[in-house]
């Protein structure tokens, strides 16, 4: 059994490897090069599952990174193909900031084809580091490439992910108890399937990490795809996830507005009205769910914003949802 000093050194071995699979070339914390993308100034990088992710026997794509946009910076990368996936830390301290004794777990989005980290994962944690948060930005498998677990292998990446950030608090100095949950998009999905619904093992123990409960403290749902069936549809990431078929049964089991745990923790939810790929029913149905379990919840819709609204600055999105959010979390002392 390998206790969790162990696995907090292990962890930092890793980090300082730079993780083959990646094609890491190590180098100073903070500026650790990933493929032609350096990894913004401050941040530090390392593989959640020690060795290669469970289930990747007949995995043959290749992981590659590249802009958002024709016009994005370095910082703006999206992941496809994701081979080695990874937490992304911004301590409070790298921004200058006090820390406050909490952290998030970022879950950015992408359709379930790709992983928006920049625009979802480092400009938010950003945003959150300067309030006093450690901030661990995922970088989870993608359903469509050959996982043995298909459909669950975010859902694994995304489980281990949050027994590692509470399972780090010691060496970070925060509180276990006191890490959040924020899923963009169709990371909006994976959050709410990771907090929302009771427990269920995605994957074999495999060290001290797994000891941890799958437990938040908060959770928020940005712009979320909720629902796999009905009108309300995102079909392309309901199509990456579940296949260009599925039946009946598994697009509703895959529908988070049903099951919502009695032990689900106080959600936050923002989406613009006027979004054209995931429509604000899909905020409106998780809210209804949420509210028949008597979960405490806040909503905030906007009128413009569109999707992916993300840091960006009005009067292109709706910019206050991370002040909104912020007074949330320390209503529920996060």
């Amino acid at each position: 059994m390998i206790d969790r000093r162990t696995l907090l050194a292990g962890t930092v071995a890793s980090a300082a490897m730079g993780g083959s699979a990646l094609g890491q070339t190590p180098t100073n914390r903070g500026t650790v090069q990933t493929g032609p993308f350096p990894l913004p100034q401050g941040f530090e990088r390392f593989p959640i599952w020690p060795g290669k992710a469970p289930g990747g026997e007949h995995v043959r794509v290749q992981e590659v990174e590249t802009l958002r946009r024709p016009d994005s910076g370095p910082d703006d990368g999206v992941f496809a193909h994701v081979t080695t996936p990874t937490l992304t830390l911004l301590r409070p301290a790298s921004v200058g900031a006090r820390p406050n004794g909490a952290a998030m777990l970022l879950i950015p989005g992408g359709g379930y084809s790709r992983v928006a980290i920049g625009h979802e994962g480092y400009n938010v944690a950003r945003r959150l580091a300067a309030a006093g948060y450690a901030c661990f930005s995922l970088l989870y498998r993608l359903p469509g490439d050959g996982w043995a677990a298909g459909a669950e292998a975010p859902l694994q990446d995304a489980q281990r992910a949050l027994r590692l950030a509470r399972a780090l608090a010691l060496r970070e100095h925060y509180d276990a108890n006191r890490v959040g949950v924020i899923g963009f998009s169709a990371g909006g999905h994976l959050a709410a399937w990771l907090t929302s619904r009771a427990p269920v093992e995605s994957y074999k123990a495999i060290d001290a990490a797994d000891r941890e409960p799958i437990k938040a403290a908060v959770a928020a749902y940005i712009y979320p795809v909720i629902q796999m069936e009905g009108p309300f549809v995102h079909t392309g990431s309901r199509t990456q996830l579940l296949g260009p078929e599925p039946t009946a049964e598994r697009m509703r089991t895959y529908s988070l507005d049903q099951d919502v745990s009695a032990e689900t923790p106080p959600v936050f939810l923002a989406h613009a009205i006027d979004d054209p790929a995931v429509p604000v029913e899909n905020s409106l149905a998780m809210l209804a769910a949420l509210r028949a379990r008597k979960i405490p919840t806040e909503c905030h819709l906007f009128e413009t914003g569109g999707h992916g609204f993300g840091l960006v600055a009005p009067p292109a999105a709706p910019a206050p949802w991370p002040d909104l959010f912020l007074q949330f979390a320390k209503r529920h002392a996060i």
